[in-house]
């Protein structure tokens, strides 16, 4: 309410405070959320929807371009659809932990069983929502998301292990008790794999979240030697027909 309009309501200043513009409150800044969702037309109603409840949007119809957006723009929380083009969207949720982007993600998907729901939590996501769902929990869910306290970006920790993104260097239990000084790719490696320690990754989605595809699969199992090689052969477990997990509890 303005000066002349609170003065021509005949109002009184509550606890005798005269008003003042300091007194308005500044308004509150809108929260940033990206959806990651190929079906059009339910991206763009959760993408009107959520518009109408005050955030600000961004959508992507594939995995590459949500992991483009998810790298260049800052969101206060994600929803990724977990089956997406180009990239699946677990992968795409593991893939930023592993680059250090820690924020907030719901899965959404039309799989819900418990493997399903296990997969997508240990890829990163903090939430999962099975479709078709209603519209009430959703907005709720998403609430719960932004109350989440923010984790530290730069650091990745399991088994022992505590990675930073930043020097490359691996702490805690080394061999030796020393500091290791990792390349960018075998920290990359690593990054992905501590970021979802009980998931095991194939060769395929190793060398497309560490190496964007521009290798051959032996690629991956080169890297794997040489962090078995600096960190110990138990750091790296092999999966029989399946492919590599983190090894360490």
């Amino acid at each position: 309410m303005t000066r002349d309009a609170y003065a021509a309501s005949g109002s009184q200043p509550q606890d005798g405070i005269a008003w003042d513009p300091r007194y308005v409150p500044s308004p509150q800044p809108q929260p940033a959320l990206l959806l990651v969702e190929d079906d059009r037309a339910l991206s763009a109603m959760l993408a009107e929807l959520f518009a109408q409840q005050g955030y600000r949007v961004d959508t992507a119809l594939d995995g590459q371009q949500g992991l483009h957006r998810a790298l260049t723009g800052e969101y206060d929380a994600m929803i990724v659809d977990r089956g997406l083009p180009v990239m699946d969207g677990s992968d795409l949720i593991a893939l930023l932990r592993s680059r250090g982007i820690p924020t907030p993600a719901l899965l959404l998907t039309a799989r819900g069983s418990i493997v399903d729901r296990v997969h997508g939590l240990d890829a990163g996501a903090q939430d999962y929502l099975v479709k078709p769902f209603e519209i009430p929990e959703l907005l709720a869910r998403v609430r719960a998301l932004l109350r989440r306290p923010e984790s530290t970006a730069a650091t990745v920790r399991a088994g022992g292990l505590q990675l930073d993104r930043v020097s490359r260097r691996v702490s805690g239990n080394t061999p030796g008790g020393a500091e290791v000084e990792l390349s960018e790719r075998e920290a990359s490696l690593l990054a992905v794999l501590m970021s979802a320690p009980r998931r095991v990754f194939s060769r395929g989605q190793l060398l497309e979240l560490v190496f964007d595809g521009a290798e051959s699969p032996g690629a991956v199992d080169s890297y794997v030697h040489y962090l078995r090689r600096k960190l110990g052969k138990q750091v790296i477990r092999t999966v029989h027909r399946s492919g590599y997990r983190f090894g360490l509890e």
